[in-house]
């Protein structure tokens, strides 16, 4: 079983920062992919960044140049991380960590979410 653990939200005024983790756990093989997304009430889940195994990243254009995304498979763990700085009052939502893996190596790959945590910004 695989899981997906976010840490690291909370409450801050616009221009603060707030950095969030992800521990990817249970029975992985490869992970291709690895990010974030969000969402607010009502509104659709949007990508915010992703990693790739390669190290090659994607960002939405309302993050870059705030945000940065990193990942560390160090120590048996598999880690990924947002530092958001910057932060505006539009960047509050509910931030989801995701991932793209198999359980095996052949398996195919599948995406995986993490239960989310709550970003607020607000002066």
């Amino acid at each position: 079983q695989v899981q997906l653990v976010e840490s690291g939200g909370g409450s801050v005024q616009p221009g603060g920062s707030l950095r969030l983790s992800c521990e990817v756990s249970g029975k992985i093989g490869t992970i291709y992919t690895i990010g974030w997304y969000r969402q607010t009430p009502g509104k659709q889940r949007d990508l915010v960044a992703l990693i790739t195994m390669y190290d090659h990243t994607n960002y939405a254009d309302s993050v870059k140049g705030r945000f940065t995304i990193s990942r560390d498979n160090d120590n048996a763990k598999n880690m990924v991380y947002l530092q958001m700085n910057s932060l505006k009052p539009e960047d509050t939502a509910v931030y989801y960590c995701t991932a793209n893996l198999n359980t095996a190596w052949g398996a195919r790959y599948e995406d995986y979410w993490g239960q989310g945590t709550q970003v607020t910004v607000s002066s």
